[in-house]
């Protein structure tokens, strides 16, 4: 079993979903902020299919349902909370107001419930004073090196990324991306993954050229293969993929529309470790993320249910 990848998600299914007019001002992948006759219910099948299909190839799926018109990004939970090894989870400050409703306690029950969780970390209350530090959407971990891969921008405040990293025993690693037209990159996840053999990422996005060496040569060091993206490539999401855990070995979740952008060779060098699964979300990124915003990843030990709590929470696993 990788470090890296999950074997167990959770996944956040909308009835209200649309693009979040509070984020649209710096989320160049988003499209207007409008409801489109059936948007919501277009979503809503997505993220089920999602849920089966992952389910199918093994992975364990923990399904919450949001039925509130006003949180249009639930459907993204990797923003507000992330899972670590040893039991600990951490809690995010979130940059949209509208987004900070999205913090969960039945996920965190969940949690305690089926995992074994030593301690959550609570940084929600950084808001207050204008700190953000948006989960695995500003943070990409490499949980074999331990290194947190973060691109310069307000929903990565350097006051909560040093607390993260000090507490949960990360080196940051902070850089400027920027698109062609000079945008700087919202969120890291968008730009890059980082699986257990190789890497994707839009290494011209990094301004810096001795930045950009060293972030390639980190990425490289425990032999992984380093796959650079173009500009294209990171419009159509192929950066914002997550590897998981199945039960047949990895699997690499993106997007239909990230996976047509792969070239053959891409393909091929992903292929030697871990099977491709093209998933169909055109809906949801309308709303400026893809599949690996819409995971969150569950990097904790799982508890040893009693036979009758196993049998009262089994048919919980697609929806709770």
């Amino acid at each position: 079993m990788s470090a890296q990848a999950p074997s167990a998600v959770v996944l956040v299914r909308p009835h209200h979903f649309h693009p979040n007019p509070q984020t649209q001002a710096d989320n160049a992948f988003q499209s207007a902020a409008v409801s489109g006759t059936g948007m919501a219910g277009r979503a809503y099948d997505e993220v089920s299919l999602v849920a089966a299909t992952l389910q199918e190839h093994g992975v364990t799926v923990h399904l919450f349902d949001d039925d509130h018109d006003a949180s249009p990004d639930s459907v993204f939970p990797n923003n507000w909370f992330s899972t670590h090894s040893g039991g600990h989870v951490a809690l995010y400050p979130m940059y949209a107001p509208n987004r900070r409703s999205e913090r969960r306690p039945d996920v965190i029950e969940l949690l305690k419930e089926r995992y074994r969780v030593q301690d959550v970390i609570d940084y929600s209350g950084l808001e207050h004073d204008g700190i953000y530090l948006e989960g695995t959407g500003a943070m990409v971990l490499d949980h074999v090196s331990r290194v947190a891969y973060v691109a310069r921008s307000h929903r990565a405040d350097p006051i909560a990324l040093e607390r993260f990293c000090t507490n949960f025993g990360y080196e940051p690693m902070v850089f400027d991306a920027v698109d062609e037209a000079g945008v700087a990159c919202y969120h890291t996840n968008v730009m890059m993954c980082v699986a257990t053999d190789f890497a994707l990422i839009g290494l011209d996005m990094i301004t810096s050229a001795d930045r950009r060496l060293e972030i390639e040569s980190r990425l490289a060091a425990p032999g992984r293969a380093v796959i650079s993206l173009g500009q294209a490539q990171i419009r159509d999401f192929v950066g914002n993929a997550i590897e998981l855990h199945g039960s047949e070995g990895r699997i690499l979740a993106l997007s239909q529309r990230a996976f047509a952008a792969l070239t053959a060779e891409q393909l091929s060098t992903i292929e030697r470790s871990t099977q491709v699964v093209p998933l169909a979300v055109p809906t949801i990124e309308r709303a400026g993320g893809s599949v690996r915003c819409m995971i969150a990843g569950i990097h904790l030990d799982s508890r040893t249910l009693r036979p009758s709590t196993a049998a009262e929470t089994r048919g919980h696993t697609l929806s709770i």
